[in-house]
């Protein structure tokens, strides 16, 4: 498994409260909500880096 890198994300308050409610209807942290939501877009746009 790759390393993970924290870094700060600033969110409007209306984005985080929507982002939270999908992570928990998910099942899912808000972290790794948001982590699937960015690989999701990442593999549709085709801008996934090769796996070596």
């Amino acid at each position: 498994m790759s390393k993970k890198k924290a870094f700060a994300l600033r969110v409007n308050e209306d984005m985080m409260k929507a982002i939270e409610k999908w992570a928990a209807d998910e099942f899912r942290s808000t972290n790794g909500q948001i982590e699937w939501m960015l690989n999701e877009v990442l593999k549709k746009e085709g801008r996934l880096p090769k796996k070596k």
